[in-house]
């Protein structure tokens, strides 16, 4: 593929043929695969199907039979907890498509949810389903397929609510039409939201009901955290098609002990409590500052990956707020890192960044 990044049933489409092929299970209306075999494709099968998300099986279980019945999936956690990456691939395993996306931001607007109009058309023919433009949540209701939306926290409270009809009626009214779009089986909505950001709108009450709320915490343990950024770097570099570099397992733990230290407060012995930056440092971050010091290594160094290829892409991520982040990062640089003999490199490292 020459594409930047696929889409999950195009990266992935021999294992989905795989799992179609060889799945015998009852599978709901609409659905190209079986909840089971859903399943299978997002956990992995330990030989032909690789892993897609790396958590307890239960909360992908429990996704998976919110989306077989009538009820939509609201995917809630903190940032940087594979929100956007498990919908796409759910998306992906049910319906065969994950581009149904509404991207919720600020400027979000009700037609993003609904509908729109081609305006030239309208103008000259007056409104008729030629002059219609359909959203993807429309789409995704008259093909039977999964819609996407992704930080619904993030849109206008008055947009959310464009949602509640399509939740409980599975219908979409046009009014200047005098119709509606009537959801085929198959249809459901997956949503994604956090409540860390800035500019969080509160899902009301009405809304909120018409969702099976799962949430996605962050990796309970360092080794589990470890796992997930080596295989997520890994395949970030055979995508990016990076210089093939010796990524030392010793560095990834390392970027992943410096974020969970700093996320939870405390030191990984227990013995030192630190202070928190204001940044999230999730998960996907350490994937970023490690794939960027895999690249700083195979351009500019000698191909090996060193504490000085992480150093600038931690401070970076760490230092958010220039004047209270730097503070809280100078003070875990000097009372922890130095005090371990084994990164000295790294702190001289950091030291020079900072």
């Amino acid at each position: 593929m020459t594409v930047l990044r696929p889409h999950a049933e195009d990266q992935y489409a021999d294992e989905l043929a795989l799992l179609a092929k060889e799945d015998d299970r009852a599978r709901p209306p609409g659905w190209k695969l079986s909840p089971w075999a859903v399943t299978t494709y997002i956990l992995g099968d330990g030989d032909r199907v690789t892993p897609k998300y790396v958590g307890a099986r239960r909360i992908v279980e429990v996704a998976v039979a919110t989306l077989a019945t009538d009820r939509a999936l609201l995917l809630l956690g903190v940032p940087g907890t594979a929100k956007t990456w498990l919908s796409e691939h759910l998306a992906a395993a049910v319906s065969g498509d994950s581009t149904l996306l509404v991207q919720g931001t600020a400027g979000t607007a009700e037609e993003a949810i609904r509908y729109g109009w081609n305006y030239a058309r309208l103008l000259a023919e007056g409104p008729s389903l030629d002059a219609l433009t359909p959203s993807p949540v429309m789409r995704a209701m008259a093909e039977g397929r999964v819609a996407r939306v992704e930080e619904l926290t993030r849109m206008p409270s008055d947009v959310q609510d464009a949602l509640i009809t399509v939740l409980s009626e599975k219908t979409l009214p046009i009014p200047e039409l005098n119709r509606e779009v009537q959801a085929e089986r198959g249809f459901n909505v997956i949503a994604t939201a956090n409540d860390r950001d800035r500019g969080v709108n509160e899902l009301s009450s009405a809304l909120r009901r018409r969702f099976n709320t799962v949430v996605l915490p962050v990796p309970a343990t360092a080794e589990e955290e470890v796992d997930i950024v080596a295989r997520r770097v890994a395949q970030l570099g055979r995508s990016l098609e990076l210089p093939e570099t010796a990524t030392a397992l010793s560095e990834i733990r390392r970027v992943v002990t410096v974020f969970r230290e700093l996320r939870a407060g405390l030191t990984e012995d227990g013995r030192t409590k630190v202070k928190s930056p204001s940044a999230t440092l999730s998960t996907a971050e350490a994937i970023s500052v490690l794939t960027s010091g895999i690249a700083l290594a195979a351009h500019f160094g000698d191909g090996v990956l060193r504490p000085a290829d992480v150093a600038a892409g931690i401070v970076g991520a760490v230092v958010q707020e220039p004047v209270s982040d730097r503070v809280v990062w100078r003070e875990y640089l000097e009372t922890v890192v130095r005090e371990r003999s084994d990164w000295r490199d790294f702190y001289r490292a950091c030291r020079e960044v900072s």
